[in-house]
């Protein structure tokens, strides 16, 4: 699986979801191995953007379709300044629910001194978690170099959210996240989104 996360500030995030709903009617249905996509814009303007297909060869031959580059240079005029890119092959995707009814979705970013032992914790305990998480529907964790991470967890809604995470978590949860955090380098950043789009292929 690959991955592709898209990040930059737009202040009309209803021109936004238009050029997305676009891509979804014309250039979606020959998007081979497309996945699905998980975007959003916070309150304060910052647009995300998680892109999944198959493979990073299908990937590649969408960005390379005529149809993308005419699509994409205006969907750039929705955003305000340049947008980022992070390409990763390094993905954990879980799920106990339709991800693409989620309400509410958290974006954290992080650093970790020692990815592959995160990354092995994440996966390990992730049954665990979400059984012990009922208002989690599921996450995509994506690995990048240098050790840092973006995590999307998937939300019933915000309200399930913060109630669920006010709940004291079992033991041996707790060691995981406590070796987690040992493993942590400087803080983790944050990215609620409310305003949110969900698509999957058709």
């Amino acid at each position: 699986m690959f991955a592709q996360i898209i990040r930059g500030k737009t202040s009309d995030p209803q021109a936004v979801r238009a050029s997305l709903d676009n891509w979804m009617k014309d250039l979606e249905p020959d998007a081979k191995g497309y996945l699905g996509t998980t975007a959003g814009v916070t309150d304060q303007g910052d647009l995300f953007a998680l892109v999944r297909f198959e493979s990073e060869g299908a990937a590649r031959a969408n960005s390379d379709r005529p149809e993308q580059g005419e699509w994409w240079a205006e969907f750039e005029k929705t955003l305000s300044g340049q947008a980022t890119f992070q390409d990763s092959s390094n993905l954990i995707v879980a799920a106990v629910g339709d991800l693409d009814s989620a309400g509410f979705v958290q974006v954290m970013d992080g650093q970790s001194s020692d990815p592959d032992r995160l990354m092995e914790l994440m996966d390990s305990n992730r049954d665990a978690t979400l059984a012990n998480r009922p208002d989690i529907l599921g996450s995509v964790v994506v690995g990048h170099g240098d050790g840092r991470f973006t995590m999307v967890i998937y939300f019933q809604s915000e309200a399930a959210a913060r109630k669920g995470e006010s709940q004291e978590m079992p033991a041996e949860l707790q060691e995981t996240m406590n070796e987690m955090q040992a493993l942590s380098v400087g803080q983790l950043t944050f990215l609620d989104l409310r305003t949110l789009w969900l698509d999957s292929p058709r």
